[in-house]
């Protein structure tokens, strides 16, 4: 499905210096399979999703979906960012539907498909309201609908629950599960959480400081479907435990 091939990201800061964001990623994603990535903060974790997106493009190297190069953002892929920049004037249901009608896609059935989105994610009743009358979490779930109501085949997930608190965000992690069991499609998932890595993904891609290179790729051979009791597995601890060597080394504390 996504084959990143010898990806390097170079930006040019205010005083004229070049910074190397990303260098010499490749990666192949088969489809419907779960991947996330972790890796210190400024490694180029959400610049490597923003190439995915066809958001910004690389210095060198290339990202094709589809044997297909990446050069703009695809209709076949949806984006969650870290906050849910939901339309502040639109209702919850209107927010949802958004995409559809940026794409000149709305059909008889588009409405009934929103609500039934929002169903799934426990927003039914809340389609008449407005971003401000919800809560974070619920903010985030209609987001995640948004990004789902035009059925992509590739969900990019840019921190998604980063904003939230601990509760919320790891009700969001079980969440999302569940919508990928019911909806499979090929997910890219940025977060700082191990934990969270290890127990949502197939593989989870570890990356270096910058320059953000992979530093290891780590399968999670774990059965589905998994709730956080999986966090006692031998293999999740395994797992959990080499993430923290590759990012923090031998630090302690």
């Amino acid at each position: 499905m996504i084959e990143i091939d010898r990806l390097s990201k170079v930006f040019r800061s205010r005083d004229g210096a070049d910074v190397v964001a990303l260098e010499d990623i490749s990666l192949t994603i088969d489809d419907n399979k779960f991947i996330t990535i972790v890796g210190p903060s400024g490694c180029g974790k959400s610049t490597l999703l923003r190439l995915a997106s066809g958001l910004i493009r690389p210095t060198s190297g290339s990202v094709t979906i589809d044997r297909a190069v990446v050069e703009e953002p695809r209709q076949d892929t949806g984006i969650v960012f870290q906050m849910p920049v939901l339309l502040p004037w639109a209702t919850i249901l209107d927010n949802v539907l958004f995409p559809l009608k940026m794409m000149h896609r709305e059909e008889a059935d588009s409405t009934e498909q929103a609500r039934h989105l929002l169903g799934m994610v426990g927003l039914g009743g809340f389609e008449g309201k407005y971003p401000r009358e919800l809560s974070g979490g619920m903010q985030q779930r209609a987001a995640i609908c948004r990004a789902l109501i035009h059925d992509p085949n590739i969900l990019l997930m840019d921190e998604p629950f980063g904003a939230l608190d601990a509760l919320t965000r790891e009700e969001m992690a079980l969440e999302i599960l569940r919508i990928w069991t019911n909806q499979p499609k090929t997910i890219l998932f940025v977060t700082h959480s191990i934990t969270e890595a290890v127990l949502l993904a197939d593989r989870v891609v570890v990356m270096s400081a910058r320059p953000g290179r992979i530093a290891e790729i780590i399968d999670v051979d774990l059965p589905r479907p998994r709730t956080f009791e999986i966090e006692a597995h031998h293999e999740f601890q395994q797992s959990a435990q080499r993430i923290r060597e590759l990012i923090f080394g031998n630090r302690r504390g």
